[in-house]
């Protein structure tokens, strides 16, 4: 009975966590969420992903204060310029749009550009299980998510998910 019981709790725990991995479509938390644009007004995320409808995205939620961001920066840069029809979102965590704006003129950030207006365990975050910064997702042509959590150790998943996708 025992191992009847460990064999349920195993197979319960692994569903739940690639429940979490798997995702094929942001939460409707997500999508009606607004986040805040460099020019200071806000816009839905579901309006900024159909800014890129028929477009591969890379979305990466970040921090300026963030070490493993920063560190991930020539990163995302090399990955760009392997990827040039690839269009990029940053998302970011900051706590003020000033150190936001600082950061996206300071690491040279290519990109569309919004910040969560409550951080990382605001509504946006809370709605995509944001548990870490960076991090990466990936939404194909279709609007479907095919990446849905990769961190700054994981560009050789991120790389092999774009090539899939050409």
């Amino acid at each position: 009975m025992k191992k009847i019981v460990a064999l349920v709790v195993s197979f319960l725990t692994l569903s739940c966590s690639n429940s979490n991995t798997d995702k094929t479509a942001f939460p409707t938390e997500a999508l009606s969420e607004t986040l805040l644009t460099p020019d200071g007004s806000q816009v839905a995320f579901q309006d900024i992903l159909k800014k890129h409808e028929g477009k591969t995205v890379v979305i990466e939620m970040w921090a300026s204060w963030c070490g493993d961001c920063v560190k991930a920066m020539p990163k995302i840069k090399e990955l760009q310029a392997n990827n040039p029809d690839v269009d990029y979102v940053f998302i970011s965590m900051d706590k003020t749009a000033d150190k936001w704006l600082t950061g996206i003129d300071k690491h040279e950030l290519k990109g569309d550009h919004f910040m969560a207006n409550d951080q990382q365990q605001g509504v946006f975050g809370n709605a995509i299980e944001l548990d870490w910064i960076p991090r990466y997702i990936i939404v194909d042509k279709t609007g479907k998510i095919v990446l849905y959590r990769a961190i700054e150790t994981d560009f050789d998943k991120i790389n092999e998910t774009l090539a899939s996708l050409k």
